[in-house]
C-alpha cells in the first residue's frame, strides 16, 4: 500500500512538472513571438507540440509564426491542424484564406451540391464534443418531457410533455448525426500539405510513369493510398495521382 502511494504521488508530480514545463515553453514562445523572434517562437511552440499537447491555439499560434516568416506550407500545415480540432473558428478560416493566396497553386473546387455543402457546413460549426454534449443535454431533457407526458394528469402538462419531449429527442438524434459525421470528418479522411517547391504528380506510383500535372509547396491534398513509399492523392479539382510519401506532411 505504502509503495501503491508512492507511486501515485510520482506519478501526480511528473504530470504536474510536465505541465509546468509546458506552460513556461508557451510562456517563452509568446514572449518571442511579442518581440518578432518568430523563427524561435515557431521552434519553442513546435516542441510544446512534440510533447504532445494537442489544442487549436497552440497550432494557431505556430501557423501565424511560420506565416510571418513567409514559410506558408508550413503556416498551411498548422492552420489546417488547427482547423481540425476547432472547426467553424472564424480566426483560424481567416488567416488559413490568406496564406491559401500566398501559395503557387490556385484550384478552384469541384462544386458542391448546395444540400451537402449545407450540411458540412454545419457539422464543421462547432467541435464534435459540443455536439456530443448537446445530444445528450437534449436526450435527457426529452425523455424528461417524456416522463412528465406518463405521470401528469394534468392534460395541457401531458401534451407538453409529449410534444417537447419528442421534439428534444428528434433534436438529439440531429446532434448525434452531427457529432457522429464530424468525428468521421476527423478520423476517417487522410488530408496532407505538400512540402516540395515543384513536384509532378505521377499517374501511377513509379519515378518513370506518365507525368499528369504539377503542385507546389503549401497545396492541401486527399490521401487516398499508400502503396510503397508513395501516396495516392486527389487535389480539390478532383485530379488523381500518385506523389512520394517524402513529398507531403499529413495533416
Amino acid at each position: 500500500m505504502k509503495y501503491a502511494g508512492t507511486l501515485i504521488f510520482l506519478i501526480l508530480f511528473s504530470m504536474t512538472s510536465f505541465a509546468v514545463a509546458q506552460k513556461e515553453l508557451i510562456s517563452k514562445a509568446s514572449q518571442a513571438y511579442s518581440s518578432g523572434a518568430f523563427a524561435e517562437a515557431a521552434e519553442l511552440y513546435a516542441k510544446v507540440a512534440e510533447l504532445g499537447y494537442e489544442a487549436p491555439e497552440l497550432y494557431y499560434n505556430l501557423g501565424n509564426a511560420y506565416f510571418k516568416m513567409h514559410d506558408y506550407g508550413h503556416a498551411i500545415l498548422w492552420y489546417e491542424r488547427a482547423k481540425r480540432l476547432s472547426p467553424g473558428n472564424e480566426d483560424i478560416d481567416f488567416n488559413l484564406n490568406v496564406a491559401n493566396t500566398k501559395i503557387s497553386d490556385k484550384i478552384e473546387p469541384l462544386p458542391e451540391l448546395f444540400y451537402k455543402r449545407w450540411f458540412n457546413g454545419l457539422v464543421l460549426l462547432f467541435p464534435v464534443d459540443t455536439w456530443s454534449v448537446m445530444a445528450v443535454l437534449f436526450l435527457i431533457t426529452g425523455l424528461s418531457g417524456l416522463v412528465l407526458f406518463l405521470v401528469s394528469r394534468v392534460l395541457i402538462l401531458r401534451k407538453a410533455g409529449f410534444w417537447s419531449g419528442v421534439t428534444m429527442i428528434v433534436f438529439s438524434l440531429l446532434f448525434l448525426t452531427l457529432s457522429w459525421s464530424g468525428n468521421r470528418y476527423l478520423t476517417s479522411t487522410s488530408y496532407a500539405v505538400v512540402f516540395a517547391p515543384t513536384i509532378t504528380v505521377k499517374s501511377s506510383p513509379d519515378d518513370k510513369s506518365t507525368d499528369l500535372f504539377v503542385v507546389h509547396e503549401g497545396t492541401k491534398v486527399i490521401l487516398l493510398d499508400n502503396i510503397s513509399g508513395w501516396y495516392e492523392i486527389r487535389i480539390a479539382n478532383g485530379s488523381v495521382g500518385w506523389l512520394p510519401v517524402s513529398a507531403l506532411v499529413k495533416i
